[in-house]
C-alpha cells in the first residue's frame, strides 16, 4: 500500500524542527526557569545586566516570587513550544481567503478522490450538512443504522434541524445492512403515497458500536448498485475512514468512490486537535458552504486549526497502524486471561477499538470502569504500579477500549496488567 497523503511542500514546512539549540556566552550564563503553567520545563536566559523576569530591576515582583536561578555553562535549549503550526498564514475562512484552510481541503479532496471539501468544526456538522444538501425535501426520508453515530450520537439532527424522516435499518454484528431489507424498505416506499420518500442511505465506516469493524469493498460496491438503482445518494460518516483504509491496505480512494459524500474527522485517529471535512463533488460542497453559513460553522482565521490537520495527516499511517498493533494486543491479551468474568473474540478487532463483554451481573461495566480508574494501596502493593485506566461503559454487558496516538505499546500492557488485577480481584 502507498503513502495515503503524499508527499506536500506543507509537510517540510510544518516539519521544521521545534527544538533549537545556541551557544550561550560565558559572560551571560544566567538561566531561569519559566513558571509558565502551560509550558513545563521551558528555559529563558536573562543575560547579566538585563531585566529579571519578573518585577523592577533588582526588587522581586509584588505578585510573584523571585525564582532561583542556576549557572548555565553550555547552551540554552529551546523547548518552548513544539507547534510549528502557529506560524503557518490564516486569513478569514468565511470568504475563501484562508490558505491553510484552502490547502487542507485540497489535499483531503485528493486524499479521498473527491473535487471539493469543506472545512468544518465537528463531523456531527459535517453528518448534518450532508443530509440536508442531499434531502432537498422537508419530510424525505434517510436510511440508516440503528446503532450508527447520526442516530444516536448526534441530538436527533437529522429530523430536529433538517427535518428529515430516519427509516432505521438493523445492522448486522460488522456494521453492515442487509441488502434485501434496503431494498424491501426503498421499494415499501415507492410503492405507497403515504411513505415518505426514500432519498439517502447513510452509513458509518468504521463502525464505531460494532467495535471499529471495517465496511467490506464488496459490500459497499454491491450497496452503491442497489442505491443508483433506486435514484438515492449515499453519504459515509466516515470519522474512522483511514483506519478502514489501513487495516484494509488499500488506498482510501478505494472506500470513497462508492459514495456521494463523506464526512471525515482529523481529531480522532490522525490526532490533531479539532477539526472535519465534508467531501463530495464541486456543486455539492458549493451547496454545502451555504449551509455550513447557516449552522455557525464558518470561521474566521481557521488556518492555525487547519494547519494542525495538515501535520497530523503527514503521519498519520504509521500512527493508526500502531494504534490496530495495540488494539489487537491487548484484545488477545484479554482473551489469554481466561477470566470467566469476561469474554472477546480477538478476531473481531479489524482497527483501534476493542469492545469486551462482562459475563456477570455483579460486575457491570460502569463499576468495572470505576475499578479500573481508581488507584488503590493493595494495586500498588500486589503490581508495583498505580496505573489510572479510562474506559468507556457500552450498554449493559460491555465497555469499550479505543487505542490512539497518545497510548504507547507499553500503556497498552498496563492496562492489561490493570485489567488483570480487577478481574482477580473482583472474581475472589
Amino acid at each position: 500500500m502507498g503513502p495515503l497523503v503524499a508527499s506536500a511542500p506543507w509537510r517540510r514546512r510544518c516539519g521544521a524542527s521545534a527544538l533549537r539549540c545556541r551557544p550561550c556566552c560565558p559572560e551571560e550564563p544566567e538561566v531561569v526557569r519559566s513558571a509558565s503553567s502551560h509550558a513545563a520545563g521551558l528555559v529563558s536566559c536573562a543575560g547579566s545586566g538585563g531585566q529579571p523576569l519578573f518585577g523592577a530591576p533588582g526588587k522581586s515582583s509584588p505578585t510573584r516570587p523571585s525564582l532561583p536561578r542556576r549557572r548555565c555553562s553550555h547552551r540554552v535549549v529551546d523547548l518552548r513550544s513544539d507547534t510549528p503550526w502557529l506560524r503557518r498564514k490564516v486569513g478569514q475562512d468565511d470568504y475563501g481567503e484562508d490558505p491553510t484552510v484552502n490547502e487542507l481541503q485540497r489535499v483531503v479532496a485528493e486524499l479521498l478522490g473527491m473535487e471539493e471539501a469543506l472545512f468544518v468544526p465537528t463531523t456531527t456538522m459535517a453528518n448534518l450538512i450532508a443530509v440536508m444538501c442531499h434531502c432537498h425535501r422537508r419530510g424525505a426520508q434517510v436510511l440508516l443504522g440503528k446503532k450508527s453515530h447520526i442516530h444516536v450520537f448526534e441530538q436527533g439532527g437529522v429530523s430536529q434541524v433538517a427535518g428529515v424522516h430516519s427509516q432505521l435499518l438493523q445492522e448486522l454484528p460488522n456494521g453492515t445492512f442487509c441488502l434485501d431489507e434496503v431494498e424491501r424498505k426503498i421499494q415499501e416506499s415507492h410503492r405507497s403515497k403515504y411513505y415518505p420518500c426514500p432519498e439517502l442511505i447513510c452509513l458509518e465506516n468504521t463502525h464505531c458500536s460494532a467495535g471499529g469493524r471495517i465496511l467490506p469493498l464488496t459490500y459497499l460496491q454491491e450497496l452503491s448498485q442497489l442505491a443508483q438503482r433506486y435514484g438515492l445518494r449515499i453519504h459515509m460518516d466516515g470519522a474512522r475512514l483511514l483506519n478502514a483504509a489501513v487495516a484494509l491496505g488499500v488506498p482510501a480512494t478505494q472506500i470513497s468512490q462508492h459514495c456521494d459524500s463523506i464526512s471525515f474527522c482529523l481529531s480522532k485517529g490522525a490526532g490533531a486537535p479539532v477539526g472535519s471535512l465534508l467531501v463530495g463533488s464541486k456543486d455539492f460542497i458549493s451547496e454545502a458552504w451555504r449551509v455550513r453559513k447557516l449552522l455557525g460553522g464558518g470561521m474566521c482565521q481557521a488556518g492555525v486549526l487547519a494547519a494542525a490537520g495538515l501535520v497530523a495527516l503527514s503521519h498519520v499511517e504509521e500512527t493508526l497502524q500502531r494504534d490496530h498493533s495495540n488494539a489487537r494486543c491487548f484484545a488477545q491479551g484479554v482473551c489469554d486471561l481466561g477470566s470467566p468474568l469476561c469474554s472477546i473474540n480477538p478476531a473481531t478487532v479489524e482497527t483501534n477499538i476493542v469492545m469486551v463483554t462482562l459475563l456477570t451481573p455483579r460486575l457491570t461495566p460502569d463499576r468495572l470502569c470505576e475499578l479500573m480508574e481508581a488507584v488503590s494501596a493493595e494495586e500498588i502493593a500486589v503490581t508495583g504500579h498505580a496505573i489510572s485506566v479510562q474506559l468507556f461503559p457500552w450498554g449493559e454487558h460491555c465497555f469499550r477500549a479505543v487505542w490512539h496516538c497518545d497510548i504507547s505499546p507499553h500503556d497498552t500492557q498496563l492496562a492489561l496488567n490493570k485489567l488483570h488485577f480487577v478481574l482477580d480481584n473482583c472474581g475472589q
